[in-house]
């Protein structure tokens, strides 16, 4: 078993960094995109017609009972036989996006049923169109109350980010691996990648408890 070598860590940290800046981005990106994507999914679900219910709830249900990485491999190595090709990271970000957007719909629809009926009853009276109703009334309304859970979900979706490195995305382990491979050395990569991964996740979790205790208030 080699001994730990700290010159080793130092002359690896600015890969790892990189590595990093990666990850973010990667995190930030399809948090956006699952924020986004989950609302419409949401707001498509309570709709009356079934024409758009129906295959809204199948594409939702497929997406979320399928793993990412299979996911991940669809969109990187079979979409471009169709002609539909994407970079890595773009490829990764559509993937995290589109998985984690089923799973904050489920978060936006339980912020929406939590508004108070009267809410909508209020707005009809005063003869609000239904979009300004959902846009001044009950989304905000909603968001107060779902914001810890979306941000659990961002941090779910930071320690996922691991799985792009399978479609070659230089994330954290991409980087590690890469090391490891060249050095024979892998020790070290991985054990700084877990610790920044916790380095990260860990104080955001502590925020997000923070919040939702004001929130609650």
């Amino acid at each position: 078993m080699n001994d730990w070598s700290w010159e080793y860590v130092g002359d690896i940290m600015p890969k790892l960094l990189d590595g990093l800046w990666v990850t973010v981005q990667a995190t930030l990106l399809g948090s956006v995109a699952a924020f986004a994507l989950g609302l419409v999914w949401a707001i498509a679900l309570r709709s009356p017609t079934r024409w758009v219910t129906w295959p809204v709830g199948a594409l939702v249900e497929f997406v979320r009972n399928t793993p990412l990485l299979v996911q991940l491999f669809f969109l990187f190595f079979v979409l471009p036989s169709w002609g539909l090709s994407f970079g890595p990271l773009t490829t990764g970000v559509i993937g995290l996006g589109l998985h984690y957007s089923t799973y904050t719909a489920e978060v936006y629809r339980a912020g929406i049923d939590a508004v108070p009926r009267g809410q909508w009853e209020a707005a009809t009276a005063l003869s609000l169109p239904r979009g300004r109703t959902w846009v001044a009334v009950i989304l905000p309304q909603a968001f107060r109350r779902v914001v810890p859970a979306l941000g659990n979900y961002v941090i779910a979706m930071f320690k996922d980010t691991p799985m792009l490195s399978a479609i070659t995305v230089g994330d954290m382990l991409f980087q590690a691996n890469s090391i490891g491979a060249t050095t024979f050395d892998y020790m070290e990569p991985i054990t700084v990648v877990g610790f920044l991964f916790l380095a990260i996740s860990y104080p955001t979790s502590v925020l997000l408890r923070v919040l939702e205790r004001r929130l609650v208030r």
